[in-house]
């Protein structure tokens, strides 16, 4: 009798253990499936000189749709127009036509902290792309670039204030001035001395 309740507590735990790896496998199932692990995709390569922490599996977007992931990221054996990284993109079959619209790729930020992002857009200033060529991507502003910018501007504001400062503390000076020939003409047309020759 005591074994045949070991029997059934063996069962159970076994039961329970394959329950609780069937339902993991359907979560991931359903997650892939999510992600369009499972859609046909086509690829397409963009080079950039730096990417600014885009990772595999980052998404792609055409005007705030996602389209895709991000296949891989490597470094190009030889530098392609200047450019040194080569991102693979996996966009989706059913995007091919929106995307053969487009002329322009950058690297963005989803949000101030977010993640990176791969933007694609129209721009008709632009030529459309070639999926058959690698196209050039514009790189991600850096932070350390914009800081510079930032603090470029604060000197510069600080000596256009100063700049400033120095005129009116000048136009001070003059309306004083002004102000002291004026009151002595003043004063000598009430005493009529003004006009007087001799």
């Amino acid at each position: 009798m005591e074994n045949n309740g070991g029997n059934i507590k063996k069962l159970a735990a076994g039961v329970f253990f394959i329950i609780g790896l069937s339902l993991i496998a359907v979560s991931v199932f359903v997650i892939g499936l999510g992600r369009g692990l499972t859609e046909p995709k086509f690829q397409v390569i963009a080079l950039f000189n730096q990417v600014g922490g885009l990772a595999e599996g980052s998404p792609i977007r055409i005007s705030g749709v996602d389209v895709g992931v991000v296949g891989a990221v490597d470094f190009l054996s030889q530098p392609i127009e200047g450019r040194s990284l080569k991102v693979r993109l996996d966009i989706f079959k059913k995007y091919e036509f929106e995307f053969r619209k487009c002329s322009k790729i950058s690297i963005r930020t989803e949000g101030v902290l977010g993640q990176r992002l791969i933007e694609i857009s129209e721009d008709h200033s632009l030529k459309v792309f070639d999926p058959t060529a690698p196209i050039i991507g514009e790189d991600p502003l850096d932070v350390e670039d914009m800081a510079a910018v930032i603090t470029s501007t604060a000197v510069s504001l600080r000596a256009t204030s100063q700049d400033v400062q120095d005129v009116l503390h000048e136009w001070k000076y003059i309306s004083v001035k002004t102000k002291k020939i004026l009151n002595r003409v003043d004063e000598k047309l009430l005493e009529g001395s003004l006009l007087k020759v001799f």
